[in-house]
């Protein structure tokens, strides 16, 4: 099977081809660390924890780079983001940063997302910013006005070809009012002047400053990854300016493609609007976690294609929660059935396993297409449910059937996608949860032998309000999620 990624810089789906045979180069623009991170975060970094798992997977060695902007993202107003909240907590920079880095981390190892190789932080590269500014300098692609550095955007013809965007039609992609200082409107700050008063400032042939925020992930990415790298991923609602002038200043300097595929994520919206903190509509991943299992909240943004935006609501997540009990519920009760023992011995062929499988990795080789990856997924459920509870007079399932289900469970939705939970998983896993369903349908059957129904509905009417459903059988009562 061939690997088919929709490239946003040609606006088609391309065939996937690595520079180095066996090997892949990727970066993705990380977060700014100045608060906790929320289910916008999430949903960004799921998918391309689920891009490099399936990389991965199809045999490809992966450099996965992934930066920490922890100096130099400005607000509209021309304000630091890290220092405004440092300012606001009376802390220093640093401690914001370390707070909220250590946070963002703690989130993501939350939700089973793989760490990046390198994490490289933009304080940590100045110089190599210093370094790259000079470059452009040199080749005529900047200029000096007043202490700062600016890219002329007009000496680079290409600008605008990421976005689509004409250079006419550009607002003023500078996140500083300083109209007065630059050629044109359009250009942007690779170097800022720090007034005394500036905390994050450092020395530079210009004078002391910090760097703009757009020039860190192309001196990092350079560094790490090499002047051209095979995919570069962030959200669609950073193509312009960011990726735009990560392309412009990067393709100046060294003359040579920047990124080969972009890979762009859409947003996490709510009624609409991309959830973010300077709205305030935002929830964070630790307030989810506090109702929602990792695994139903991964499932949640899988279901829709990751260049898509999802609209969040707690009605949405309920929902998504609900089919992710229902997908996995068949897979830990096999684990049960298989923990229990007492299976007859033998193997049945199952002609649907590689089928599935196949269907499954074609999903994820076109465009890595989660939602339908999933819904693969849902037809090996039906047939765990089937194996598990056969027709009246049909013979049990054998245990090396059950260990060919539970495998392929653990390959597709544990390995490559991360919503199947791991076997030894510790409190609240769904091994434990079935566990415990296991003593109240058994606390029930004590019940009904007693003649107590009253107990006994109650259990039952219980387990079916949190969507669990029993059915009573000739073999007993079994269970599964409604």
């Amino acid at each position: 099977m061939t690997l088919i990624v929709y490239n946003s810089l040609s606006r088609q789906k391309e065939v996937f081809t690595s520079l180095k045979p066996g090997r892949v180069m990727m970066y993705v623009c990380g977060p700014t660390v100045y608060d906790h991170a929320h289910l916008g975060h999430a949903k960004t970094y799921v998918a391309f924890d689920v891009i490099v798992r399936y990389l991965r997977y199809s045999g490809y060695e992966v450099r996965y780079v992934q930066n920490i902007t922890d100096v130099g993202h400005l607000l509209d107003t021309g304000e630091d983001r890290v220092l405004k909240r440092a300012a606001r907590d009376r802390l220093e920079p640093m401690e914001v940063v370390e707070t909220f880095a250590r946070s963002y981390f703690a989130a993501m190892d939350a939700l089973g997302v793989t760490r990046p190789d390198i994490s490289p932080r933009a304080s940590a590269h100045v110089p190599e910013q210093i370094e790259m500014i000079e470059k452009l300098l040199a080749k005529g692609h900047a200029y000096v006005a007043g202490g700062s550095v600016y890219f002329d955007v007009r000496s680079f013809p290409d600008y605008g070809k990421l976005s689509g965007r004409r250079l006419e039609e550009q607002e003023e992609s500078g996140r500083v009012d300083t109209r007065d200082e630059k050629r044109n409107p359009e250009d942007f700050a690779l170097w800022k002047r720090a007034e005394p008063e500036h905390i994050l400032q450092w020395n530079s042939p210009w004078g002391r400053g910090y760097p703009g925020w757009h020039i860190e992930c192309s001196a990092m990415s350079a560094k790490y990854l090499g002047e051209t790298f095979d995919i570069h991923g962030g959200g669609l609602d950073n193509i312009f300016p960011h990726n735009e002038s990560e392309i412009a200043q990067s393709e100046a300097a060294h003359g040579a493609t920047f990124a080969r595929y972009w890979l762009l994520t859409g947003s996490l919206t709510v009624e609409g609007v991309k959830m973010s903190k300077s709205l305030g509509n935002f929830t964070t991943i630790k307030q989810a976690l506090q109702t929602y299992r990792a695994e139903a909240l991964r499932y949640f943004f899988l279901t829709g294609h990751y260049r898509n935006p999802i609209d969040y609501s707690a009605d949405a997540l309920e929902a998504a929660a609900k089919g992710w009990q229902r997908l996995i519920a068949p897979a830990i009760a096999i684990r049960e059935r298989l923990a229990a023992g007492g299976l007859p011995p033998g193997e049945i062929a199952l002609a649907a396993l590689p089928e599935i499988k196949t269907r499954f990795l074609a999903a994820m080789d076109d465009d890595f297409n989660a939602p339908a990856a999933i819904a693969v997924l849902f037809d090996l459920s039906r047939l765990a449910n089937t194996l598990l509870h056969p027709a009246e007079g049909a013979p049990p399932a054998a245990a090396g059937t059950l260990v060919a289900i539970d495998a392929l469970f653990g390959e597709l939705a544990g390995d490559i996608l991360g919503i199947l939970p791991a076997a030894a998983s510790g409190g609240g896993s769904p091994a434990r949860e079935a566990a415990l369903v296991r003593l109240l349908i058994d606390l029930r059957a004590e019940a009904r032998n007693s003649k107590n129904w009253p107990l006994s509905d109650s259990i039952r009417d219980q387990l079916a309000e949190i969507g669990i459903a029993l059915k009573d059988g000739k073999e007993g009562t079994t269970w599964e999620c409604a």
